[in-house]
Order: structure tokens, then sequence, then C-alpha cells
């Protein structure tokens, strides 16, 4: 009897198992659809396509330079480029100290502290010749992403080759590496939230919310090192090269491009073309990243142009992660450029048929390309040998962390203050409309139909609508039975997809209302793959790809995703079930986010409800961490504005919120949301309630 029964419960479970599945198979009706196939690469595809006009733009505006167009370039790009930086901080006291030394017959490695910002403590190791006399020619040495930062095996080889050649040497550690973890967890000796680029990229959304991609601290650390640099009686400030591999290669670029007392410039393994990242690897983490540059009509030869005349040589590797095509079409637009400006001499690049890394077919160039232009010497010999010390025996500290020991600032405690000093809730419309790229079409979208649903008194409609070119949005249309008059409608998006609360749908629709359920651009069945994988990138920031790149792009995912809603009313309006007078809006999750953002800036939505939605983006920029924020930000937002500004914008449009969260997804007490949101109505959902209880949407 008990095998029966086993046997019963079992075909009960699969039967309620199959059902849910024929459920899912019917409201996520275009996943398997043949014309649909690559639906979930359309938000990429449209991205791309914008990214492409932007840079075929810039391509054709830069084959007709001529000479004196190639000499503007300088301080156009400086212009654009440190206005993306959100500006530099003043420069203050470096209160640079030696906190020990290591010897060796040949040189002296002094352990360096300094305040790149007040309190703000960087550690470095400054490499210094004992054969010769000085002052002598200078390396400064940004380092890219690998383990043991400065103590890095291959970096204390070209450091220790460099100062037997002849040269100081300066390398520190950057964010988040070797002694400078920022969001550092004393229980794990390290970072809460490893590798390092993930750190960056935690402590990018919070900077890119205040106008300051991380490049705004990176490369100003990089500025005072090289400040430190000059300082030193060893140094001879007018022969001051830089050098550095990945994420070094890239503070190379900016560095030089940014700072004229570099004279010579050799990056390895960065400079490549935005097309041909975009077509590979995507966008890396922040500090490689500082949005609104394709928008600004840049590209990585910029970086290049901004240097010109100068020495310059592209160090690249065939195999390298970083498009070797796109690193041989810069070199050749470069290469013309440096014509026109009469030096092509001053322009070199090295490949080596090997990857990612400062390998020794680079490391040679180098040494010979520093030597015959800050030297003037063609030395064919060079001997690295190098026994690499351990990273302890060259930490600054005493503990190897300049957090809890030196109790140093972070980029989120500097952030922090930096944004509390902004009046964000003074925003006009129109600066909102602009910050996030809002633009929408006029008129009734085009719709297809893809077949209806019946249910007990009401029907679902499967449908897409076309936002604008590239975008068409999958939607689920709940119409009541008894629609014979004009009922007030909701548009509904949540961040899971159009059918993720069905119950809540069913709960509106049966108190009379039209409800429209949508996949808002990269929600639901347009979600791109990437961001649906379970991988730890993905869990703490979504869908980076096309977020960062829509950012670079002079755009925003929340903007695209305010327009989709807007269309959806467009869409709404024009049924006749629907009173165009009484479209209401509700959101859950992440999609509260974009559903304030279309409310604040299309007065057609009359009443708005919030449920599981981000507390407010200041909330950010308070908690250490955060989970699938990015690519709901929008860049310098909390200059301008916050939520509780986006709701004092709706005027007299009532707006209810129910069950807030922090950055981590942890609902926030309802007292303290009342506090920041003083005109809502503030809720709590419990068990037995409904969404149609909860947001007051009622048919009148």
């Amino acid at each position: 009897m008990r095998a029966i029964a086993n046997l019963a419960l079992a075909a009960l479970l699969l039967g309620g198992a199959a059902t849910w599945a024929q459920e899912n198979r019917d409201l996520q009706f275009l996943t398997n659809h043949t014309d649909y196939r690559r639906l979930r690469e359309q938000l990429s595809e449209y991205t791309l396509k914008r990214a492409f006009a932007q840079l075929d733009a810039r391509q054709a505006s830069v084959a007709a330079w001529t000479a004196e167009d190639a000499r503007a370039r300088k301080a156009q790009f400086r212009e654009k480029f440190i206005r993306a930086l959100g500006g530099f901080p003043e420069k203050t006291p470096l209160n640079a100290r030696v906190t020990g030394a290591i010897e060796h017959p040949e040189y002296r490695i002094e352990k360096i502290v300094f305040e790149s910002q007040p309190r703000f403590f960087v550690t470095a190791n400054l490499y210094i010749p004992k054969k010769g006399k000085g002052p002598f020619p200078a390396i400064l040495f940004p380092l890219g992403h690998e383990d043991g930062a400065k103590s890095h095996d291959t970096w204390q080889q070209i450091l220790v080759t460099f100062a037997r050649k002849g040269y100081v040497c300066l390398a520190w550690d950057p964010l988040g590496q070797g002694e400078r973890v920022q969001i550092f967890d004393a229980d794990l000796g390290g970072s809460k939230a490893p590798p390092s680029t993930t750190e960056h990229t935690i402590l990018g959304t919070q900077t890119l919310l205040a106008g300051d991609p991380l490049a705004r601290y990176t490369i100003w650390d990089g500025i005072r090192a090289l400040d430190y640099l000059v300082s030193r009686p060893e140094v001879d400030p007018k022969r001051i090269g830089c050098t550095g591999n990945s994420g070094g290669g890239t503070h190379t670029a900016y560095l030089s491009a940014l700072d004229d007392r570099i004279q010579v410039a050799a990056p390895s393994c960065f400079i490549t073309s935005w097309r041909r990242i975009l077509l590979s690897i995507g966008p890396q983490d922040a500090e490689q990243c500082v949005p609104p540059f394709l928008g600004d009509g840049l590209d990585h030869a910029d970086f290049i142009y901004a240097f010109a005349p100068k020495p310059y040589m592209m160090l690249s590797a065939i195999q390298d992660f970083f498009s070797i095509t796109g690193a041989r079409e810069t070199y050749a637009e470069a290469k013309r450029v440096y014509g026109l400006l009469g030096a092509p001499d001053k322009i070199a690049m090295t490949e080596a048929d090997d990857g990612h890394g400062y390998s020794k077919p680079r490391r040679l160039a180098s040494y010979k390309w520093f030597d015959k232009w800050l030297k003037g010497i063609d030395e064919t010999t060079v001997e690295e040998p190098v026994v690499p010390r351990r990273e302890e025996e060259l930490w600054v500290t005493k503990t190897g962390q300049v957090v809890p020991e030196l109790h140093s600032e972070t980029v989120f405690s500097l952030n922090r203050a930096r944004v509390h000093q902004f009046r964000h809730g003074m925003a006009t419309p129109e600066q909102v409309r602009r910050l996030i790229g809002y633009e929408r079409m006029e008129g009734i979208p085009v719709v297809k139909p893809f077949g209806v649903l019946q249910r007990d008194g009401y029907r679902i409609e499967k449908l897409t609508y076309l936002s604008e070119p590239g975008i068409e949005v999958p939607a689920l249309l709940y119409v009541p039975d008894s629609a014979t008059q004009k009922h007030p409608a909701v548009v509904y998006v949540h961040s899971d997809g159009k059918s993720a609360e069905p119950g809540d749908l069913e709960s509106m629709v049966k108190q009379g209302l039209v409800v429209l359920s949508i996949d808002a651009r990269g929600f639901g069945e347009t979600r791109d793959r990437s961001a649906a994988d379970s991988a730890s990138w993905s869990r703490y920031f979504g869908d980076y790809g096309n977020a960062m790149t829509s950012m670079l792009e002079g755009k925003t995912l929340t903007g695209g995703r305010a327009v989709d809603i807007s269309r959806a009313v467009d869409l709404l309006s024009s049924r006749p079930e629907v009173n165009p007078q009484q479209i209401f809006g509700a959101a859950r999750k992440f999609g509260g986010v974009a559903m304030l953002h279309a409310a604040a800036l299309d007065s057609r939505i009359k009443r708005l409800a919030l449920e599981e939605t981000l507390e407010s983006y200041e909330s950010v920029v308070d908690h250490r961490l955060s989970r699938g924020v990015l690519e709901h930000i929008v860049p310098g937002a909390l200059r301008y504005y916050d939520f509780p500004a986006l709701v004092q914008m709706m005027g007299t449009r009532p707006v209810v919120i129910v069950d807030a969260v922090d950055p981590m997804g942890i609902e926030v007490p309802a007292n303290q949301v009342a506090k920041t949101y003083p005109t809502a109505t503030v809720l709590k959902r419990y068990a037995d309630s409904t969404a149609a209880a909860l947001y007051g949407f009622t048919k009148p």
C-alpha cells in the first residue's frame, strides 16, 4: 500500500510539474519561437550597432585630419577625458616616508608610503641603482591585476633589470591589491569581494553614481606617484618613461596621455580598439571604462594622440585576449597621424606570438625603446637573472594592509563624503532625460499578436510591440472578460520577467484592471545570455556588458527601459478596453528603478507602486557591497537627483512603496523608508497580501 501511495504522490507531483512547465511555455511564448531565436541577443546587437555608428563617425573624422587637426587632438582629448573622470582632486601634501629598505650590491629597494589624497595611503617600492652617476632616468611602472601586486615575480624581474641598467623605478600597489585591499575583511584577511576586478567594479558602481569612474582614483594615484618619483634627487625629471602590462598598460596609456612629464611610453597588452573589444571580450572592469568615452568620439588611438609626437611603443601579444587585430588597426591609424606630425620614427609596435603578459620579447623591446629615447644608446645585450623576493619582504606596512593598520581612507569613504557634498534634489525633468538618455518615439507602437490564453474570468493576449527600431518588447496583456467599458490599466515590470509573479497579475485583472506585463529590454525573454548565467560576475553586476557599453555610448539601460515603459503606455492608450486617463505603473525588484524614472518623466502614469525595489541610489554609496545594481545605475545621478527627487517630480500623483530593499537585496525597515519618502505610502507585504490590495489600483 505504501508503494502505491508513493506512486500516486509521484504522479501528482509530476502532473503538477508538467502543468507548471506548460504554463511557463505558454507565458514565455517567444523562447522557442522560430522567428525569435536571437531574441536574447537583441539588446547586445542594438547596443553594438549604436557603438559602431559612433566609432564609424570618429573613424571618418580621423581619416580627414590635417596636421593641424592632429595637433589639436591632445587638448580636445584631455578636456573630454578629464571631464568624464569628474575632474581631479586638489594636490595635497604627499607626506611620503620610507619605512624600510632592502640592500643589494647593484641596487636598493626602498619601501615607500605616501598619501595620494589626505589619509589615502599608497604603498610603493622604489628601485634605485647603485652603479653609475645620477641623476638617472626613471620608469613609472603602473601595475596590472596579477597576483602579488608590486611583488609579482615578473614585475620584480623588470624592475630589477631596469635598476641594473641605470633607471630609478617606482611601482605601487593598485586599488584592491597588495597592501591596498579596499573592502577589507579581518576574518578573511583580505577582500570581502575577491578578486581585485570584482572589488574594483563594486567600487566603480559607487563612484559612477557620483559622476566619477573608478579611473579617477587610480589615475590620481599614478599622478601622485609621479610627483613623488620626480621629487627624488636621484631622478632626472626630464627623462621619465612609463610602462606597464594589462591594467598597467591601461594606466600607462592614461597617465602618458594626461601628464606631460612622461617623455616615453610603452603600454603592454592593452592598446587595441573599442570595436574589437566589443566584438570579443566586451568592456572590462571598472577602471578600464570611462563613460561616455565612445559618445565623446574617442577610441584607444586617442591615448596615443594625446601623447604625440613623443616616442610611443605598443607592446602586443598575438594570442592576447586584447585583440591583435584591433592593435594592428590602431597602430596603422596612429602611424599615419605620427606621419602627419613629422615623427614617423617615434611610433612603433612590437608583436610576440604568445599570450597576455609582459613576456620576454616585449620586455626586451621595452628596454631597448627606453634606452634609445631616454639614454640615446642602442644596447642589445640584456641580462635578466632575478631571484624574486617574497611578498612579505616588500611590504611597506607591518601587517601588509593599510586599511586596518593605518586606518586608511578608502574609495568607499572618499566617494561617500564626495556624494554627501552634492545637493542631489534639484534636478529638472530635462536633466533627468539627458542623464538617462531617454528619447522615445511618438505614436502607437507596432504590435504583433502571438495568440490568446483563456483563463477564468479573463484572457491573456500574447504580443510584442516595437519600442524603437531594434527593440521589440514581449508582453502579456491581461484583459477582464467584463471589459465592455473602459477600465483602468497597469503597466507592470518585474526584473525577473513578465510572468514572474502570475498571482499578482491575476489579482489585479480580477479587480477589473487591464494589465500589460512587459519584458523591458534585458528582462525576461530578452535577457542577454551572458547576464543570465551563474558566474559570480553576473551575480554581482548583472548585464554588465550591455550596461557598460550603453554608458560608454552616453546612454543607460535604465533610460532605455523607461522608454519601453512609456511605449507600453502608448500601447495601452490605444486599446478600446482602457481608459487612457487611468494608466498606472507597478514594478517589482529592479524593474522599479526604470519604472520610477519613467513615471517621473511621463505624466500619463497616474499612480505608482514599487515593490522590493532598491531604496535609493544613495544607499548604494552608503553600503560597502552591492549585488546586481550596476546595470541599473545612471552615471552622475547623485550630482543631480535621487529616487526621492523623482517621487517629488511626480507631484500629487500617489506613490506606494512596498518592502524596499538595500543594495544587497535585504529588506529595509518601513520606518526608515518612510523617512526617505515622506510623501509616499510605505507598506509591508504579508503572506496573505495581494498586489491588488497593496497597490491601491482599484476600479472606481
